[in-house]
């Protein structure tokens, strides 16, 4: 970088001075930069998987700053001397006018380091839910699910939330820990119906349709409790009985993949349709109003 700077000293006949050294800057930036588009083309052509060319688009990226920063150092480290009071005052002001570029920096340090949330997971944040599609250095963005769409579908919507959110709202991942969450489906049979026949065919259902999600989830359990203290004695899908107004609630419950929730419940619901249909004496209840006449004695 040294033979770099000389030359540029060299072929212009500049002396050290301010634009001598905007001069390197930007000579340095240019190459640096196009060195680092250069290799994303590269990347983009010769590594078909999304997750992990995202990933090494994001080191180079990330890579080809430092190299810059490091470059252009020795360059104004004479004028850093020399202004260090500048410096230093100037740096006290933006620090008090840039508090919340400053605090997003902060926090992608933290996401970096710590790992709430990592390309890919479905994460929410106050009200915004969506799946992260990529970190910056001031900013991460969410391709959103739900709002005004029905269940854990995208609305389409690219959402792009500050950093520093994470240091005043909870972070909810749907990932972490099991990387399964717990979904629930009541169904609601009148009181005339066979209860106890009900509950097995939704067992069934369950053991039938749903076991296949959960084949692995001892060992996602184990890993777990490496970095968490999750406590959970019973994974296997079950259902539980009560009693409502308009007739016995028989709810369903189970572990899903997170981003299979509503096709697993439309896959449920239609296999309890299809199976209640083959059964007299189970009838799905709604409400209904009942009259009575007083007959004359």
């Amino acid at each position: 970088m040294n033979e770099l700077t000389q030359w540029i000293y060299d072929y212009s006949g500049m002396s050290h001075s301010i634009q001598y050294k905007l001069l390197s800057t930007l000579i340095l930036f240019v190459l640096i930069f196009s060195a680092r588009r250069l290799v994303i083309r590269i990347l983009h052509r010769n590594i078909e998987d999304i997750r992990s060319r995202y990933t090494w688009q994001k080191i180079i990226s990330y890579s080809s700053y430092l190299i810059f920063i490091f470059a252009v150092s020795p360059i104004w480290i004479s004028e850093f001397q020399t202004i260090g009071t500048f410096l230093g005052l100037l740096t006290a002001g933006l620090a008090i006018a840039l508090k919340d570029p400053i605090g997003n920096l902060f926090a992608w340090v933290y996401i970096i380091i710590k790992k709430p949330f990592e390309i890919g997971d479905r994460v929410q944040i106050g009200t915004i839910e969506g799946d992260v599609a990529d970190i910056g250095f001031f900013e991460f963005t969410l391709l959103e699910i739900k709002n005004w769409v029905k269940a854990d579908q995208s609305t389409g919507r690219i959402v792009h939330v500050p950093n520093g959110l994470l240091f005043n709202q909870a972070v909810m991942n749907y990932h972490q820990g099991l990387d399964l969450i717990w979904h629930e489906i009541p169904i609601i049979i009148t009181f005339e119906s066979n209860w106890k026949k009900a509950k097995e065919v939704l067992v069934e259902i369950e053991q039938d349709k749903l076991l296949k999600y959960i084949s692995d989830v001892e060992l996602k359990l184990k890993k777990a409790r490496k970095a968490y203290f999750v406590s959970y004695t019973v994974l296997d899908p079950t259902v539980y009985t009560q009693i409502k107004d308009q007739g016995v609630s028989l709810t369903m419950r189970y572990l899903c993949p997170p981003k299979k929730r509503r096709d697993l419940e439309q896959e449920v619901i239609e296999e309890i349709l299809t199976r209640f249909s083959l059964h007299d004496d189970i009838e799905l209840a709604y409400p209904t109003t009942r009259f009575y006449s007083a007959t004359s004695g």
